[in-house]
């Protein structure tokens, strides 16, 4: 505003007694009006003929028309000729002046008119003047002078309380506009439906029951009174979007004949917020069929909903339209949707063409393009546009603008010290935002050290949902499962405590927090808390999301139950290539490599391209289900027929799917044949898992060495090398490979089992009797030894690898993490029940034939999931045909 600030040369005031108070010792400063061509660069006070020819009222006229056209500067100046001139300003010229002043949003010109209105004895009496001043320090931002103004109006009327309750509402004091109009009904001061807009404002931004049960009082209100014109109608509609009551929003829309553009506009602003993409593309084809034009509001609402469903084309028929219509220009918001909706659709070039064909880019452009460049993990292009946006454009970063590099510098290998940003962060002031602190909590759990991440946590008095989501995806992050279920457990009690009249803002699970907790019980195979989750997502229309769909598919999958993984990728109305991979991989890992390669024809029928993953998944399907000439076509037709060139991780795809199957020497030959510059650690480490299976001495030897060059401190390269020495009774070289394996500081993962029973999770180590069931469960494994053994049961010892007496060897296999797991599982469930055990290594041929047997004795199922696939186990058999 100082640019328009300009000296005017001292003045004479025909009244000495009422001078115009801007400053008695210094020059008078004044707001000038924008010249409309060089003669006009000075402006000129009128002539004293000019002022005779010129009544009073026409001077006070001449102000508020210009006030009414929007030509601010020209009000004031219009004012000051009054002055001059001696024209005295009235009951009528204040409040035009002062919504010129307010409209203008210059403080201090505002306080020196609020003066001059007290000069002239209008400070006190006339309240029309006294509601001006109060809409006048609103919207220059002083609650103080907002809250004195309206204390010292003697006789309040309805434009009074509704500027203050207005005024509360700008200023986010939600719960004392509400005191405010209580206030104002003891005062008998009848309500418009100016008041009841501001009044459900505020309950919308109230902790959910209490703004429901406040708005609902509202909403009522209105009916009673007759208020329902089309304003108060789209505040109702956005504050039960807001709120999460879509469906009462529904119905009044449904109710409401006048619809106008905002009426549409908030209905799919909330539908878009509330994630309820589908419902917001119906209700924007419905606008249009009603003759209803979008403008640039409807579009940067609807934009996030192409976003979010990758819907490409519909998003490039908007983006057309904003073109055609000027929505690009008139609205800063549309060329911000339009640039994330690219990215999210990972086409990153024809964002950035958005974004350089703007010209006038504000920093929320600027925090959209690099949020695209960060999230689609081009972090160098997103700390390049930081760099040039800070240095260059001369903006500063904001919080939202740290949200998105933080993740970068994370990720980025070009920026090594990666917690110096967290210094940057403190250096800036920015710390202390929500907003940061997540990402730096995201970063920290990264970085392994989730330790740091909960302080942060800790130490946050205001956690929103996403605060606790990013706990939640830290703890899965770091494989700390049963963290993770504990922190939503904590978040649900905070709900349930809000509903009982805590104030607090409830904290609802939605789709992220869903899609983040579910690989956690697909990890720990908590079938029943993974059916709770579900059940809630059906509850709340949040199961067909894509998103949770996919996460729904493989939670499933991994907790054993195929068919009803099957069911929920079928109930997903809009799949996407993620979705579809997930399904192929649950065929996979249950040994239904036919299902996976039936699935892949299928995706190129429905026209989903398959991706990388997607035949990383297919090669996993066939390996383990003995495919392998099925397999190797589909390797060998990868480019030619679906576009995909194959790349390292599927070259050691294939060396698992041949070294399984016994094809040692064919998987040696690919695996060397493997193009230059590919990393073949993958490949070797198959191969050498295969080595260890088939008892492949000499190759097994070469491959170990190669890989424990390429990496060192991998523990289960060492391990497999000295098992396979084991196996073929060299001790001293198994025992030279442990030593090697200590020396380097390698430790090998124990072996660990986890079963559900109840609302716990509870996990077994090999060898470890820390349960409290332990001795209970030992007792009733060696009973169920004896019957095993009568049935024919031989232990495999040659899967015990340590030089020790065979009698030895039978009690170290006894103690297996999932034969523990499973004795659990048959003394604390009733009979019938199946039993459902994770394991995080492969598991051994003792225990898989040992729980053959035991399905049968005690008539069960059981199904484990090891490492690398499942086994269904039923009447002494398992689905793998002894194939693993």
């Amino acid at each position: 505003m100082s640019s328009c600030i300009h000296l005017l040369p001292p003045v004479s005031f025909p009244f000495p007694s009422q001078p115009l108070p801007f400053s008695r010792h210094k020059p008078l400063y004044l707001l000038r009006a924008t010249p409309t061509s060089a003669t006009d660069a000075v402006h000129v006070a009128p002539s004293k003929l000019v002022s005779q020819s010129r009544s009073p009222e026409w001077w006070i006229d001449s102000l508020r028309s210009k006030v009414r056209s929007s030509l601010l500067r020209e009000a004031v100046l219009t004012y000051v000729d009054m002055i001059v001139l001696g024209i005295k300003p009235d009951n009528f010229a204040f409040p035009a002046l002062l919504k010129a002043v307010a409209d203008l949003q210059d403080m201090e010109l505002g306080k020196q008119i609020h003066a001059h209105v007290y000069k002239f004895g209008y400070g006190v009496d006339s309240v029309t003047v006294a509601n001006t001043l109060v809409n006048l320090y609103r919207k220059c931002g002083d609650f103080g002078a907002v809250y004195k103004v309206f204390d010292r109006i003697s006789e309040r009327n309805q434009v009074s309380w509704n500027s203050m309750i207005s005024s509360l509402c700008s200023f986010e004091k939600w719960e004392m506009s509400l005191e405010a109009f209580r206030c104002m009904l003891d005062d008998n001061v009848e309500p418009s439906s100016f008041t009841l807009v501001s009044v459900a404002l505020a309950c919308s931004n109230l902790p959910v029951t209490e703004g429901l049960m406040m708005g609902k009082q509202v909403h009522a209100y209105s009916l009673r009174k007759g208020y329902l014109n089309s304003f108060l109608i789209n505040t109702l509609v956005a504050m039960y979007g807001k709120l999460g009551k879509l469906e009462s929003s529904k119905i009044l829309l449904g109710t409401f004949e006048g619809r106008d553009l905002v009426t549409w506009n908030t209905v799919l602003s909330s539908l878009s917020q509330n994630e309820q993409f589908l419902e917001a593309l119906g209700y924007l084809r419905e606008m249009v069929l009603k003759g209803v034009e979008p403008d640039g509001f409807t579009i940067s609402s609807v934009l996030p909903v192409c976003s979010h469903l990758e819907m490409l084309r519909t998003g490039k028929e908007m983006h057309a339209y904003a073109l055609k219509n000027g929505c690009l220009d008139e609205n800063s918001f549309v060329g911000s949707a339009l640039v994330d909706m690219y990215c999210n659709c990972k086409q990153m070039l024809s964002g950035r063409r958005v974004f350089d064909g703007i010209f006038d880019r504000k920093v929320g452009l600027w925090n959209a393009m690099i949020a695209g460049y960060a999230q689609n993990e081009h972090d160098e292009g997103a700390l390049s546009l930081f760099i040039e946006m800070e240095e260059s454009a001369g903006l500063l970063a904001n919080t939202t603008t740290m949200a998105s590099i933080v993740p970068a510098c994370v990720r980025s290998n070009a920026f090594s010290r990666k917690e110096a940003i967290h210094g940057f962060v403190v250096k800036r002031g920015l710390d202390g935002d929500r907003f940061v602190q997540n990402a730096l909590m995201d970063m920290y759990s990264r970085l392994g050290k989730v330790d740091i991440a909960e302080m942060i946590f800790g130490k946050m008095e205001d956690r929103d949902l996403v605060t606790w989501n990013t706990m939640i995806t830290g703890y899965v992050f770091s494989e700390c499962h049963e963290d993770a279920l504990l922190v939503l457990h904590k978040m649900q009690n905070l709900e349930r405590r809000a509903g009982e009249g805590v104030r607090r803002a409830g904290l609802k699970p939605n789709s992220i927090t869903l899609m983040t907790i579910l690989p956690s019980c697909a990890a720990l195979s908590a079938l029943a808390k993974g059916k709770e989750i579900h059940a809630y997502a059906i509850k709340n229309n949040l199961a067909t999301d894509v998103a949770v769909g996919s996460a729904l598919v493989d939670m499933y999958a991994k907790c054993g139950c195929l068919h009803m993984s099957r069911k929920v990728f079928n109930q997903i109305p809009m799949k996407n290539v993620i979705t579809w991979n997930v399904i192929v991989m649950a065929y996979g890992m249950h040994g239904n490599g036919q299902d996976a390669i039936d699935l892949l024809k299928m995706m190129m029928v429905q026209k989903v391209k398959p991706n990388e993953v997607t035949f990383i998944s297919v090669f996993a399907a066939c390996s383990h289900s003995g495919m392998v000439d099925e397999g190797l076509e589909i390797f060998y037709d990868m480019r030619s027929n679906y576009g995909v060139e194959p790349s390292s991780d599927h070259y050691a795809c294939v060396v698992d799917l041949l070294g399984r199957a016994g094809r040692v020497k064919e998987a040696y030959e690919l695996m060397n044949a493997m193009p230059l510059g590919f990393d073949k650690s993958g490949a070797l480490s198959s191969l050498l898992g295969a080595c260890r299976i088939h008892n492949e001495l000499e190759i097994g030897e070469v491959v170990a060495q190669n890989l424990l060059q390429l990496e060192p401190n991998v523990a289960s390269h060492y391990v497999l090398l000295a098992n396979i020495y084991s196996s073929a009774g060299l001790w001293d070289k198994a025992t030279e490979v442990r030593r090697r394996m200590k020396e380097q500081g390698v430790r090998k993962e124990p072996g660990c089992s986890w079963i559900e029973h109840g609302d716990e999770v509870h996990k077994f180590i090999a060898g470890d009797s820390s349960h409290p069931q332990s001795e209970k469960l030992r007792e009733y494994l060696e009973t169920l030894w004896e019957k095993m053994r009568k049935e024919g049961y031989v232990p495999d010892t040659s899967c015990v690898l340590h030089n020790v007496e065979e009698d030895e060897k039978e009690v170290l296999l006894c103690g297996h993490s999932e034969k523990l797991a499973i004795a659990f599982g048959i003394l604390n469930t009733s009979p019938g029940t199946v039993i459902r055990v994770a394991k995080n290594l492969r598991v051994c041929n003792d225990c898989h034939l040992a729980t053959k047997f035991i399905s049968k004795i005690v008539d069960r199922e059981i199904i484990l999931r090891d490492v690398r696939r499942f086994h269904h186990f039923k009447n002494g058999t398992c689905s793998c045909g002894d194939y693993w």
